[in-house]
Order: C-alpha cells, then sequence, then structure tokens
C-alpha cells in the first residue's frame, strides 16, 4: 500500500489531474527513499543531494559513502533497475564488489523488487552530480573486501519481506517498514568487535558506534519499550519528535526530520502498532530507587544545581510541561543502565527536530561551559534517582570522558 506525501500532486487550477504512470512511481520511489532515510548518509553537509562523500565513522575507520544521483560517471547513471535491486538485495555492487554493511543491505534486502524499482526511477529523476566517490579509509585487515565472505555468513540472511499471515495487514505494513526500510534494528542492537549483530538480540538496544550515544532498548519497559505506550505517543514521538512520553535527541532526531516526519500517518500508526506488539523480554524484577548509593554530599549538589539550571523548565518535581519539555520524572529514557544519552544532553543540550508537526521546537541549552564534572554527574545523579527513579549514580569520571568529544 502506498500513500503520497502530505500536498502531493495537488489539482491544477481548480481541476482534478492525474499523473501518468511514470510520475507515480518517481512520486512512490521518492516517499520510499524518504522512508530509507536515503538522504541522510549519501549527502555531505552542505553539498548536494544524494552526491555523496560523507565520511561515515566506524570503528575500523572511515567509510565514504558513494553519489548516488545520475551522473553516469561518477553516480549511478549507468545502472540499470536489476543491478540496483542486486545491490539493495543481495548488498553486491554493480561490478560485483561486496559492500560494507554500514550500507543496510541486511535490511533494504527485505524491500520488494517493486518499491527497489520505484526508488531507483525516483533517483534517476533526481539532478545528477559529477562527484567522484572518495575511497574508503579503513585499517589492515578490514580494508580486504574478500573477508566480507565471512561476515555476510555469519550476519547476513538474504530474502524478500514474508508478510505473516497471522497478522493483521497494519502489523505487517508496519514490520516491512521498521525491519526492512527503516532498518531500525541497525541502531537498537548491539554491534559485536566484527560489526556484526544478533537476530537474537534484535532491539535490545546498544551502543551506536563511534557516535557515543546509546539506543535504547526497544523490548524492555525500563527503556524504550513500547508495551505500556499509547499508540498515539508512538506515532507523536516518531512523526512530530515530542509525545507526552518523552522526545527525541541526537541520531534519532535526525531520523524523524530527515525521514519519518514526511511519512503518512497510516504508515507511522503501521510502525507504531509493530513496534508497541515487540516482545517483552525483561527476565529480572523491576528495579527500585537508588538513591541509597549516592552520597549525601552529592545528592544535595545535585539537588542545588537541578534547583538553580533545570526547575524552571522541568519543574521542582520534575514533571515537565509535555510534549515541549518532556518529563523526567518517571521518565525511562532518564533511568535507563547507560546513562551516556543523559550526560550528553546536560553537557551538550540539543533540539528536537523541527518537523512539520512541530515546526518551532523547545531546546536545551548546553551546560558544559557552566558545569563542572563534579556539578554535571551531580545533576545527572540526581535526577537519576530523585523521585523514585531507578537508575543509578554517574561519575564525574564519565562525564569528564564524555566532555573530552565535544568540539573545541
Amino acid at each position: 500500500m502506498y500513500y503520497l506525501l502530505p500536498g502531493e500532486l495537488r489539482p491544477t487550477q481548480g481541476v482534478a489531474t492525474t499523473p501518468n504512470a511514470t510520475t507515480q512511481v518517481i512520486n512512490k520511489g521518492e516517499y520510499l527513499a524518504r522512508a530509507g532515510d536515503c538522504v541522510a548518509c549519501h549527502t555531505h553537509p552542505g553539498g548536494q543531494e544524494f552526491a555523496g562523500g560523507r565520511a561515515m565513522p566506524t570503528p575500523f575507520g572511515n567509510l565514504y559513502v558513494p553519489n548516488i544521483t545520475p551522473d553516469e560517471e561518477t553516480g549511478i547513471g549507468a545502472w540499470s533497475p536489476e543491478e540496483f535491486y542486486r545491490m539493495m538485495h543481495k548488498g553486491v555492487s554493480r561490478d560485483g564488489t561486496l559492500l560494507y554493511p554500514a550500507m543496510p543491505f541486511a535490511s533494504y534486502t527485505k524491500v520488494t523488487r517493486e518499491d527497489s524499482d520505484a526508488i531507483f526511477a525516483y533517483l534517476m529523476s533526481v539532478p545528477p552530480v559529477k562527484q567522484p566517490n572518495r575511497p574508503h579509509e579503513l585499517r589492515f585487515p578490514y580494508n580486504k573486501r574478500e573477508l566480507l565472505v565471512g561476515w555476510r555468513a555469519l550476519y547476513f540472511s538474504e530474502g524478500e519481506y514474508q508478510p505473516d499471515p497471522k497478522q493483521s495487514a497494519q502489523w505487517n505494513r508496519g514490520a516491512y517498514l521498521v525491519l526492512g526500510l527503516g532498518h531500525c534494528a541497525m541502531c537498537h542492537t548491539a554491534v559485536n568487535p566484527l560489526g556484526g549483530s544478533s537476530e537474537s538480540k534484535a532491539f535490545e538496544g546498544g551502543m551506536i558506534p563511534n557516535q557515543n550515544w546509546y539506543a535504547p532498548s526497544l523490548t524492555s519497559n525500563r527503556e524504550a519499550g513500547l508495551g505500556n505506550w499509547s499508540l498515539q505517543d508512538i506515532k507523536d514521538l516518531l512523526q512530530v519528535g515530542v509525545s507526552h512520553r518523552g522526545t527525541v535527541y541526537g541520531p534519532m532526531a535526525e531520523v524523524t526530520y530527515n525521514s519519518l516526519q514526511y511519512l503518512s500517518d497510516e504508515d507511522v500508526e503501521a510502525m507504531a502498532v509493530y513496534l508497541k506488539a515487540l516482545p517483552q523480554r525483561d527476565s529480572e524484577p523491576p528495579p527500585t530507587s537508588q538513591a541509597r548509593l549516592v552520597a549525601p554530599n552529592v545528592m544535595e549538589l545535585g539537588r542545588k544545581v537541578y534547583a538553580q539550571q533545570c526547575a524552571m523548565c522541568h519543574g521542582e518535581e520534575g514533571k515537565g510541561h509535555p510534549p515541549g519539555l518532556p518529563p523526567l520524572a518517571g521518565n525511562q529514557s532518564i533511568t535507563m543502565a547507560s546513562p551516556v544519552n543523559s550526560i550528553r544532553m546536560v553537557l551538550n543540550g540539543g533540539y528536537a527536530p523541527g518537523t512539520r508537526k512541530n515546526p518551532r521546537p523547545y531546546g536545551m541549552p548546553p551546560f558544559n561551559h557552566i558545569l563542572n564534572d563534579d556539578e554535571a554527574a551531580a545533576v545527572v545523579t540526581y535526577i537519576r534517582v530523585a523521585w523514585e527513579n531507578s537508575g543509578t549514580p554517574v561519575s564525574p569520571a564519565q562525564v569528564n570522558d564524555l566532555r573530552k568529544l565535544i568540539p573545541e
């Protein structure tokens, strides 16, 4: 099922018009390319769309994404739809080169041939840009592509998405988008030292390599598990960027900005239905407040910093003013096992994405220039354990490690 973007293909001069078949395919491909967030990786900051050149840091060195405009020399203008589908479905380039898994072909393999052809038609319609691809800068032995044969044997299962007849059409549509074009598991599943992930641990959360953000578990109600969320709150978080349960920041804010805000309400709801139905894998009893682990002087310092810097927006009791100013009390993103995101927000600040349904979002100012390591650790600790929150204390050393990553 395909949904047009809001405002697409409007009638001209009050007369209903029917686009020709080619235009319909291109429009569908543009929508699907948005769903796949292709522009985010294939556009260098400040560069021309889809012209490539963006560095993608990995634990093995930098990969540089290719030009996918229809330029025949430096882009994919000489490709055929069959070659494009092979790249999406098998992770094999036009010349037979195996692709590195930074290209999410392990997810895109689930995309149907019809949708692949539509995306290809759209890419062939964008302005060609003559920009040669930059060679990757990978350390030995990771620069040996023949090693990818072993990686693929361990971590790649080829095949288009097959609908589950036991589930509804809406659930299957959501699964297709989440598992395929959305490639959500790529961030929300822990990556091992070989750059692979286990299907048995899908959506259980993990650090995003070389980005120093933690993608929370979607299968645990103690992190970002959505089993006790309303569908509306899930939809708002994905498409709007803010909801009464939380706000997206960091890499997820980019996904909402570049991709999810443009999806139809029906598709976003389908994704929410699928995500809400993910099986919960909590096996330990729910944690309780860890305030007893915090030294009284640290707790008092954290309380004072919170009162001076945070309470004006988030309230004395941490209830916030949702959806614009998120709550901190009972907020699962605050109490996750990993405190990385909370520390980064205090140090770096950030904005929720400006979206069609929330064009003027509230922002969080940075405090790295105001708070020293002890103060930042104390206030993050306070937020994680106050109001019956079940987080654990944060040390000044943890703050300092992330402060070192802030550009000077």
